[in-house]
């Protein structure tokens, strides 16, 4: 366990002489906005494996630097949380990752596989499954929780050359890489606006756009309150409640209170901003209006294409060997039928650059 910065600084200087290391994080997330760090696990090799303690360390810099360095690779498995956990906490962009979930669905397996399954499938080891609920900020860790944590970096080296071992075809290998250097670039690590954030609530797809834009003025300010008290989203108002506010005619707190999904807690604490909130949304210009998000229908013919679509890219990527997860979801491939069958073609964004637009193209 790495528990001073001298300790630390020593550890990183190893590891940064390595070709490549292994890392994962366990957190805890249950009553905060931001995710709590509760440890970090490095490992050099299957026998030298550490565990970094951020609730002791003020100072996880030189951790930034082993993050930033290009020269020496990061392996995760299922690398964007931790990521993303790790960039908030040492403010550097990682720099080559390679990513074992993804990798699997290049090499013949599924590209949401867990660890566990991974490890199973190519080194028929069982990997014990106790600690998924542990609380990882609690000191001191048991010998179970060490292991379990542990367990988590020890194979994924040895994991990384097996994939790559099966990955023949290098235009397979390119596709490979392309998707990795995503993890490079600054835009994947930043949240999204806070105005798009009343697309996620479930049952927004049943709104009129009127509805939505009360919904939206909520939303967004919902997140920022979340964010400066460092509360769940749901602590501060449910999605629920945002709902019943978005699609009630509330325009002073009797009415408010009336809302079965309020509190008089709420009221007291928010109601009035909320009714300012409600106001501007019920009075947005209809072209300011958000679109709505209401998922429309295919029409019998379009359901034959994307039925074609399906049976293609699962018959393309059989021969070549990957998972046809990675091409696109369902939605995506909905979604590029609509555009097809429109004056101006729009890709979903995934299918409208790089290896994808490739295959997509040839196939259409």
């Amino acid at each position: 366990m790495i528990t001073t910065q001298k300790a630390l600084q020593e550890l990183i200087e190893r590891a940064r002489s390595n070709d490549a290391v292994a890392l994962d994080t366990e957190f805890v997330w249950e009553r905060t906005y931001y995710p709590k760090l509760g440890l970090i696990q490095l490992a050099l090799s299957n026998e030298e494996c550490f565990l970094i303690d951020p609730v002791s360390l003020t100072d996880l810099s030189p951790l930034g630097e082993l993050l930033g360095d290009p020269a020496v690779v990061k392996i995760f498995h299922d690398a964007p949380q931790d990521l993303t956990i790790l960039y908030q906490a040492t403010g550097v962009l990682p720099k080559r990752i390679f990513d074992t979930r993804l990798a699997a669905g290049f090499a013949g397996l599924s590209s949401t596989i867990s660890l566990a399954n991974l490890i199973n499938d190519l080194l028929d080891i069982d990997l014990p499954k106790t600690e998924t609920r542990t609380n990882w900020l609690r000191r001191p860790l048991n010998p179970k929780q060490i292991e379990y944590a542990l367990d988590d970096v020890r194979y994924l080296r040895a994991i990384r050359v097996l994939l790559l071992t099966r990955i023949l075809n290098p235009t397979i290998m390119g596709w490979l890489e392309g998707e990795l250097e995503r993890y490079n670039e600054p835009e994947l690590y930043q949240p999204p606006a806070d105005t798009t954030r009343y697309q996620k609530i479930k049952g927004a797809g049943n709104l009129n756009r009127q509805a939505l834009a009360v919904l939206r003025e909520i939303a967004s300010w919902r997140e920022g309150e979340a964010r400066k008290r460092n509360r769940p989203r749901g602590h501060i108002l449910s999605d629920q409640t945002l709902l019943c506010l978005a699609t009630k005619q509330i325009e002073d707190t009797a009415k408010l209170r009336q809302c079965e999904e309020i509190t008089n807690n709420v009221v007291e604490q928010y109601g009035q901003h909320l009714l300012t909130l409600m106001y501007i949304g019920r009075h947005c210009p209809d072209q300011d209006c958000p679109p709505s998000l209401q998922k429309t229908k295919l029409n019998k013919q379009e359901q034959e294409q994307l039925k074609k679509i399906q049976e293609y890219v699962t018959l393309k990527s059989d021969v070549l060997g990957i998972d046809p997860a990675l091409i696109g979801n369902t939605a995506e491939l909905r979604a590029l039928i609509r555009s097809r069958n429109q004056t101006q073609q729009i890709y979903p964004k995934r299918l409208s650059f790089g290896w994808r637009k490739e295959f997509i193209e040839e196939m259409l």
